[in-house]
């Protein structure tokens, strides 16, 4: 017979307690109360933590670099590097695909196949991402073994693309949102952005200049990836720092935002490592990398949660990818050589020859870290001279003018080679001619000097005429929301002035011919609307870089000559004050 009887030890000496019976149901409520709370303890202190630095490579404004400076060989081999003992992603800040005649001749698919080689993890569109259409744009995102992410790209009030993604590390999730700056409505061509009839159809949320749309989509976006669970929440932006682009800078988009960890930023070219407070007064990095693969750029999450950035910079005369010299060899070099031996052999052509150095950029002002001061959209150069030259010889016009934003490089003095024109214009825009009013011609002036003296894309360098203008006045041109230029007062107070059309006053109530990209004189490139109801006398008379080609070989003899010595040009374009 089973022996149920239980067996209790005493210490000597000890006499057992005796409780009433709701006082061991109490006491055994407290203690499943204390187990509960020490569960609870133990799930915070189990919260997931890396187990080894998480290494975010950065770029931006790659502007099809990939053969220059560390090139995309370069970035696979640092990316190598980093993956030995780090977590690793690669992102960009956008601008990749566009900048140099590998884009163009492709319309930036040889850079996503780089891209694609390379592995990055994510990239956002920057303005230039739409310069070949948004059909184009929308192939290049259905290629790329990559997502392409944007908080504020909407058609009809739906987004195109994700806002975000997540990633996750050790249990870690690191959130990233994407935003592009709203000023690309008018810094790529702004037809893209149309339907059919001429209405937009597609809004960066430009339309609210006071910034506050924009601010919302990024914190919804933000809020969203944090209520995923978030640890860290990283914008990649193509924001900039640039004058022209506020309310939407990077400054403008950190001080009302809050829950951003890093902003990772593109657009301006710059280098700039900034720390600034949030809406919160919480500080938030900014971080980028230059352009054309000068830096790449390094962010690193270490296992105890600090958060800090580097620059890889590169310092030497020749590029990473340049097998021969590197030694390197990675699927990143072999398509590069291949695409480059059917692509270089038209582009390394000699086409003509120049005896000075044509630039576009001030030739002794350097910036905070030694970099040239770049003037073509702010300032007359012999390059923007030279162009503004072709563009009026090579349609017979009276007058020609170019958008500073459209000359993108400058050429040494010595051999031109036709990949180094299609450098200085790589969008391949064509040739118009037009009738328009004196009035139309000092109206476009106008607004091409009216953020002085800030950076404009849309400043006007010309050809057959000079004026002067006064940056102390307050300008009468204005933007819509679109950030086009309203229509003018003609009897306000103006910042040009002394405008003369060879050796006579320009007269507004006479009619010129002028020559230009079809950017700028009718699909409103650089928010120009001054133009609009001209008369149009010739369409898609050749592209902007045969014309700059046919003038140096027709007009001037194959060699440009020291008539365009003067790097700050002909005095064109003068600066002055009312005192003077």
């Amino acid at each position: 017979m089973a022996n149920n009887t239980r067996r209790v030890f005493h210490c000597p000496g000890i006499r057992k307690p005796h409780f009433p019976r709701f006082i061991h149901l109490f006491l055994s409520l407290i203690l499943c109360f204390a187990l509960l709370l020490g569960c609870a303890g133990a799930e915070e202190t189990a919260e997931p933590q890396l187990t080894k630095d998480l290494v975010i490579l950065f770029t931006g404004d790659v502007h099809c670099g990939v053969d220059e400076n560390w090139g995309t060989a370069g970035l696979y081999e640092v990316k190598r590097y980093y993956e030995q003992d780090n977590h690793v992603m690669l992102v960009d800040d956008g601008d990749a695909i566009q900048g140099a005649a590998i884009g163009t001749f492709t319309y930036g698919h040889a850079v996503l196949q780089q891209m694609n080689l390379v592995k990055y993890d994510l990239a956002i569109p920057g303005n230039h991402e739409f310069d070949y259409g948004m059909d184009n744009f929308m192939k290049i995102v259905s290629e790329a073994e990559f997502p392409y992410i944007c908080c504020n790209l909407f058609r009809e009030g739906q987004l195109v693309l994700a806002p975000s993604l997540i990633r996750e590390f050790d249990g870690v999730k690191i959130g990233f949102v994407g935003v592009t700056t709203p000023t690309t409505i008018r810094s790529t061509n702004p037809k893209t952005f149309l339907n059919e009839e001429g209405e937009f159809v597609y809004s960066f949320l430009q339309q609210d200049e006071t910034g506050e749309a924009l601010y919302s989509a990024i914190q919804q976006t933000v809020d969203d990836v944090r209520a995923q669970g978030a640890k860290y929440v990283i914008l990649v932006g193509h924001l900039g720092n640039n004058s022209e682009d506020s309310p939407w800078s990077y400054s403008d988009v950190i001080s009302h935002t809050n829950g951003i960890d890093v902003l990772l930023d593109g657009h301006s070219h710059d280098y700039d490592k900034v720390v600034m407070k949030n809406k919160d007064g919480r500080d938030v990095l900014r971080a980028a990398s230059g352009t054309k693969l000068n830096s790449i750029g390094v962010l690193t999450i270490t296992t105890d949660g600090k958060i800090d950035s580097t620059l890889l910079d590169w310092d030497r005369n020749y590029p990473a990818d340049a097998a021969s010299l590197l030694n390197l060899d990675n699927p990143v070099v072999e398509d590069l050589l291949l695409t480059k031996i059917a692509l270089y052999a038209v582009l390394d052509e000699v086409v003509a020859q120049s005896a000075v150095d044509l630039t576009i950029d001030d030739p002794i002002l350097v910036d905070e870290n030694g970099q040239p001061v770049r003037i073509i959209r702010q300032a007359e150069t012999n390059l923007g001279d030279l162009c503004a030259d072709a563009f009026r010889y090579q349609t017979g016009a009276e007058i020609g003018v170019v958008n500073g934003g459209g000359i993108r490089v400058g050429i040494e003095a010595g051999d031109i080679t036709y990949g180094e024109i299609l450098s200085v214009f790589p969008f391949g825009n064509a040739l118009s001619m037009v009738r328009v009013t004196g009035q139309q011609i000092l109206d476009a002036l106008e607004w091409g000097v009216h953020s002085q003296p800030n950076e404009f894309g849309g400043f006007l360098h010309v050809s057959g005429l000079t004026f002067e203008f006064d940056p102390t006045v307050d300008s009468p041109a204005h933007e819509d929301s679109n950030l086009l230029c309203i229509p003018i007062d003609k009897d306000a107070p103006r910042r040009v002035r002394s405008v003369m059309v060879g050796d006579k006053p320009l007269d507004p109530d006479q009619t010129y011919t002028l020559a230009g990209a079809e950017y700028v004189l009718l699909d409103h490139g650089g928010g120009h609307t001054a133009f609009d109801g001209c008369e149009v006398l010739q369409k898609e008379i050749m592209l902007d870089n045969e014309a700059l080609i046919g003038y140096i070989a027709e007009t001037l003899g194959g060699v440009v000559g020291e008539e365009y010595e003067n790097p700050y040009g002909q005095g064109r374009i003068v600066s002055v004050t009312a005192e003077e």
